[in-house]
């Protein structure tokens, strides 16, 4: 089995920053992405950013130059840097990693369970 933990969500007025992390733990060999979701209410959930292993990233393509993703693959952590927020940054935010956790096994899923940050002065 494989946990993810998510931490550093909250209340921020617009234009203020967030940092959020995620730690990975239980049975790894390997992960391939690691990332952020997110989800409002009302409205499904969406990609906000990934990385790869080798450090390759993704964003959604409204957050780019607001937010930034960051990896540690030595402690399974993925980091998400989150400036100039706005209201319509308000959803749980989802931890997401991509695990093999047994040599030549298949590579799954696994999700956090979600912290929430609400933009809102």
């Amino acid at each position: 089995q494989v946990q993810l933990v998510e931490s550093g969500g909250g209340l921020v007025q617009p234009g203020g920053s967030l940092r959020l992390s995620c730690v990975a733990s239980g049975s790894i060999v390997s992960i391939n992405s690691m990332g952020w979701f997110r989800q409002a209410p009302g409205k499904e959930r969406e990609l906000v950013a990934q990385v790869t292993s080798r450090g390759s990233t993704n964003y959604a393509d409204s957050l780019k130059g607001r937010f930034t993703i960051s990896r540690d693959n030595a402690k399974n952590t993925v980091d998400l840097q989150m400036n100039s927020l706005k209201p319509e940054d308000t959803a749980v935010y989802y931890c997401n990693a991509a695990v093999t956790s047994r040599w030549y096994g298949p590579i799954q899923d696994y999700w956090g369970q979600g912290t929430q940050v609400t933009v809102s002065s």
